[in-house]
């Protein structure tokens, strides 16, 4: 690549990631000044949960250009330059049901409703309608997903490392992904799309299962997460599920959030009380140990375990090898895999999605099921290599009821 070139593909990507980040302000419920910003909410007949945020922020010239780099830079600085409302009061309603909440010190408000009304059965998506009475007027529009009648499982999944490279350990290349890289580059684990939107629509390709994402990022980026979802056809899912950093400039580094995947997915296998789950991550951060947790606390409720296998070093391999043992024990199955192929047989083989998506996360992947066979007969040899210090790259191991030994 060319000097130009370089600079050529910089100039397109950070224009890319202005326009992403602009984008909320535009979008955002509410005229200049007092703005109503809604994440998608999730719920079952039962009840229902929604977060938001209130904020203030200055109004655009009507004279302003709408495009290019001016356009995007003021858009940027009005959102950076928003105030968060707190204390501000909202009245929510939804089939039949109306409750007021309350901002807190950042802004966010939360709703939990019980529907007097049902809900139709073979919808997924609801309206939430928002009524802000103050500082100033604003009516705005939630929505919320609903598993409809013919949802057979929940997915659970990591997003960083897991579906896209973000490199959470190392800061600075995490923004300069998120942020600059085109789109398409964004995707480092062919193959993560096509599995995803097997998981959503199961083997007999209709059943629209919940697909519920966890990351370790700040709300901040929501929206450019649901870009690049969009962009590369994941399933966007009800929620996103985000931490909220609460920056300031008294406090500017995260809040502490202990704990942030596992008490989500106790509260999702409580409200989905009914469905068994599917749970993916990734080998990097701490996902083996609290999926193995959520196995072991929840016997016969986590059909399998996916966890991408992002990492070189022996010692986490061996650990995670001790992980799988205990989540056979418990009766599901681990898959440690280096690429979305071995998942996707195995979820095959399972029942968790049709038999013909494999083929499709094999050309997404750049392979074919055959090779990737072939290739399975050396994982074994291979995993003794890794343990021994001796293997470059980690290998896919499979551990599950009624095999004897991890075949990898």
């Amino acid at each position: 690549m060319t000097g130009r070139q370089g600079a050529a593909r910089f100039a397109k990507g950070a224009l890319r990631g202005l326009r992403l980040l602009a984008k909320p302000v535009r979008r955002s419920q509410g005229r200049a000044g007092t703005v109503v910003e809604t994440y998608r909410g999730y719920g079952s007949r039962d009840e229902v949960f929604l977060i938001g945020r209130v904020f203030r922020q200055t109004s655009r010239a009507a004279d302003a250009p709408d495009e290019g780099w001016a356009a995007e830079l003021r858009d940027i600085r009005r959102r950076i330059t928003r105030r968060t409302v707190a204390g501000a009061v909202l009245t929510a309603r939804f089939f039949g049901c109306e409750e007021q909440v309350v901002t807190d010190r950042d802004g966010y408000f939360r709703v939990h409703l019980r529907p007097n009304l049902p809900a139709p059965p073979q919808a997924s998506w609801h309206s939430m309608e928002l009524d802000l009475a103050g500082p100033e007027p604003v009516r705005a529009k939630g929505q919320v997903f609903i598993p409809s009648a013919d949802c057979r499982r929940v997915v659970i999944s990591d997003i960083d490392d897991t579906i896209m490279r973000t490199g959470v350990a190392n800061k600075v290349k995490m923004l300069w992904r998120l942020f600059v890289e085109d789109a398409e580059n964004r995707v480092a684990f062919p193959g993560a799309a096509a599995l995803y939107r097997a998981l959503y629509a199961g083997p007999c390709g209709a059943e629209g299962n919940p697909m519920l994402y966890v990351s370790r990022a700040p709300w901040g980026i929501y929206d450019m997460l649901s870009e690049f979802f969009v962009m590369h056809r994941i399933p966007v899912g009800p929620v996103l599920f985000l931490r909220e950093w609460g920056l300031s400039w008294t406090s500017p580094l995260p809040r502490r959030a202990e704990d942030h995947k596992r008490h989500l997915i106790d509260h999702m296998l409580t409200l989905y009380h009914d469905l068994p789950f599917v749970l993916i991550g990734d080998s990097g951060q701490h996902d083996p140990e609290v999926y193995a947790g959520i196995v072991a606390a929840h016997p016969g409720r986590v059909a399998a375990v996916y966890i991408r296998n992002v990492s070189r070093d022996a010692g986490r391999l061996e650990e995670i090898a001790k992980l799988a043992e205990a989540v056979e024990a418990a009766g599901s199955s681990l898959v440690l895999a280096a690429d979305s192929l071995a998942m996707a047989e195995h979820a095959a083989e399972h029942g968790l999605i049709a038999r013909r998506a494999v083929a499709d996360v094999a050309r997404e992947y750049g392979a074919v099921p055959e090779t990737r066979r072939r290739a399975g007969r050396t994982r074994a040899r291979a995993l003794r290599k890794v343990l021994d210090g001796a293997g470059p790259t980690p290998p896919n191991v499979i551990v599950e009821p009624g095999r004897a030994d991890p075949p990898a």
